[in-house]
């Protein structure tokens, strides 16, 4: 049996030459508060490096701290023009590589520990061919963001949770390449039938 072909990039730092989250809270609301936000959270950010504070939870109250109450609809707005803005972030090696597994007749997929509202319109130009994204979804309710993370953090053992939901069929029916930058794909490569680290650096 002919085995289905899918192909699951990282984003950041694979796709991107930066940290997108870091460039969406500059873009949308500038340099400055970016640098007094990491300031202030800088205790946190430091046992955040050492393991002792979840990564998922920072990101969370830096985005909460930036985006709490705004209404969806301008959120998107905004994530839709950050694309277009900083189209330069992405990788083309890594863009040629997406777009060819595509018109390979592969599925493609996205999985980033990012939130999926701004990474998702990167991809838009390739329009039916558009890969899936799957990233950290955020939480809404009466149309305003709540702050709050509405799936766990798309990060280590979770990038394979949310790969596996998605392919219904049993394991060996697909050969699985991925492709990642970080110790935050290291379950991603274990699952994989055939990985590649920093190919497009």
């Amino acid at each position: 049996m002919t085995k289905k072909k899918v192909f699951c990039f990282d984003f950041d730092g694979t796709l991107t030459s930066c940290d997108s989250l870091l460039a969406f809270i500059s873009y949308a609301r500038g340099r400055r508060k970016l640098i007094q936000a990491l300031l202030f959270f800088s205790p946190l950010l430091v046992l955040m490096k050492l393991r002792l504070f979840p990564n998922g939870h920072m990101k969370e109250m830096l985005f909460s701290h930036f985006f709490k109450g705004v209404p969806l609809a301008e959120f998107d707005a905004v994530c839709r023009e950050f694309a277009r803005a900083d189209s330069h972030i992405m990788r083309p090696d890594g863009m040629a590589a997406v777009r060819m597994a595509a018109a390979g007749g592969a599925q493609v997929l996205i999985v980033s520990a990012s939130i999926d509202n701004w990474v998702a319109p990167f991809f838009e130009s390739m329009g039916n061919a558009s890969p899936l994204v799957v990233g950290t979804r955020v939480e809404s309710k009466k149309g305003r963001l709540t702050g709050r993370f509405l799936t766990p953090n798309c990060y280590g053992t979770e990038k394979v949770r949310r790969i596996k939901s998605i392919l219904k069929e049993p394991r060996d029916n697909y050969f699985i390449t991925a492709f990642g930058d970080s110790r935050g794909d290291k379950e991603m490569f274990e699952y994989a039938d055939k990985s590649y680290y920093r190919p497009f650096n």
